[in-house]
């Protein structure tokens, strides 16, 4: 399987220890497209949202039971978690697109480090809005945070 990353992420983030899932969300970053992709950025404008597929470079082995940042106790399913240490550390970050200035995105949302490789984008649409989730034990972290 080969990979091969279609631009950079650049975040205010140096290490992932600087992310905080809940307070990244207000976070803006730009995403730098590399010039022979950029022809696939026709028409991104009009969508809100994005979806980034990145690949977490820093990410080192993985447990399968994993301790959340958000609740550390007790410790979780690495797949009922969003850490991105993982058998394959390809992660997914749902952005606000605020503006194109040509090969870069301006965005909102970013929970990623500086120098974050980026697989793919795509759009995020009407189709991937769901109701009635559930979400699980962050439910409980949720509640606490409000």
């Amino acid at each position: 399987m080969e990979l091969l990353p279609i631009g950079i992420i650049h975040s205010p983030f140096s290490k992932p220890a600087d992310i905080h899932p809940l307070r990244s969300r207000y976070t803006k970053g730009t995403v730098e497209i590399f010039d022979k992709f950029v022809p696939g950025l026709a028409d991104i404008e009009g969508f809100s949202h994005l979806y980034l597929i990145w690949w977490s470079h820093l990410a080192s082995g993985f447990r399968l039971l994993t301790t959340p940042i958000m609740q550390p106790d007790p410790k979780r399913g690495m797949f009922a978690t969003r850490i991105p240490a993982r058998p394959n550390p390809i992660c997914l970050t749902v952005v606000r697109l605020l503006k194109r200035d040509n090969n870069f995105l301006h965005v909102k949302g970013i929970d990623v480090v500086k120098g974050t490789p980026l697989l793919d984008i795509k759009p995020y649409t009407k189709r991937d809005i769901k109701s009635r989730i559930k979400i699980g034990w962050l439910d409980e972290v949720e509640r606490v945070n409000r």
